[in-house]
């Protein structure tokens, strides 16, 4: 449905709670059974997702029934992590200051070193500069990760991607291109090794069956507990940069 639809036109496109007007995303699913509600932690916006035949005016009673839960989702998100000089990242759940210098090194424009982040750039592009590091260390680990895990269950991996989504840490395609959060580098080791070896059993298992977890666990151990801590701390992890 287009954007400009005069059913989507009139519905609300933001909502006042306690924090203030929050912009509201409304999204139409073929799929969708049912209404439903969900945070965007990065965005800090309310997305609306709607089945097929919904009319407007229970969409809009929709939001009002849910208008408590919306405030205490929102009001209770951690405040954001702005990438300036001084900031503290963590690199795989270790705390790391970001200490912005003028001169690279050895042609690096950001560097690890006592427990900092170098990064050479002017305070404009120090934020874009930063997440360029984290991206490729992000990427490095992912490949060195996939591969590993792949050649343990014989399978091998197509291409790696890296993105920055914000409702899924992780995807597998038919033809095993694999494709991950870059903020995931910033969890902790072992979920980041969940993550890698849920997509990666996708690649014998595509679907999420007993025999696609059984399989997880054997490949990182302890699936339930990094399921747990990715729950918790999503919204952490979305609100950085």
């Amino acid at each position: 449905m287009p954007a400009t639809s005069p059913f989507l036109m009139s519905l609300p496109h933001q909502i006042k709670l306690r924090a203030g007007e929050v912009p509201v995303r409304v999204r139409m699913s073929t799929r969708a059974r049912r209404l439903a509600l969900r945070i965007d932690a990065q965005a800090e916006a309310v997305e609306l997702v709607l089945p097929r035949r919904t009319s407007a005016r229970r969409a809009m009673a929709f939001i009002e029934e849910n208008r408590n839960w919306l405030d205490k989702r929102i009001t209770a998100l951690p405040p954001r992590t702005l990438l300036t000089d001084g900031a503290t990242v963590p690199i795989l759940d270790k705390p790391h200051r970001v200490r912005r210098v003028d001169l690279a090194r050895d042609r690096q424009h950001a560097w690890i070193a006592g427990g900092e982040i170098h990064v050479a750039a002017s305070p404009e592009q120090l934020s874009r500069r930063l997440i360029e590091f984290l991206k490729e260390m992000a990427r490095g680990e992912f490949h060195r990760r996939a591969d590993a895990l792949a050649s343990q269950i014989g399978r091998k991996v197509g291409r790696i991607s890296v993105r920055d989504t914000t409702t899924r840490w992780g995807s597998c395609s038919a033809n095993g291109n694999l494709a991950f959060s870059w903020r995931l580098i910033m969890a902790p080791d072992a979920v980041l090794e969940y993550v890698v070896a849920h997509e990666v059993a996708h690649l014998t298992e595509m679907n999420h069956s007993k025999r696609f977890w059984k399989l997880v666990e054997k490949l990182a151990p302890g699936v339930d507990g990094q399921r747990h801590w990715l729950n918790r701390h999503r919204a952490r992890l979305l609100r950085i940069g």
